[in-house]
């Protein structure tokens, strides 16, 4: 069975403020609803859109079944 994936960047301003557990847990859950599953989290720095540098972030990779 063929498998597609999805890679969601979540940083500090993308999810309201400080990144917490919770707000982690409910982009996970609300993933899950659609059917995917959890394959990876990474922790990386991601580029803000105005001024250089970065924030601390993490891209979470889901798979799921076609």
């Amino acid at each position: 069975m063929p498998m597609e994936y999805k890679v969601v960047e979540l940083r500090e301003g993308l999810i309201g403020g400080k990144m917490s557990g919770g707000k982690l847990e409910k982009v996970l859950n609300d993933h899950a609803s659609e059917g995917w599953v959890l394959k990876a989290i990474t922790a990386v720095e991601v580029k803000g859109r105005i001024g250089p540098g970065g924030v601390e972030g993490v891209l979470v990779t889901f798979e799921r079944s076609r």
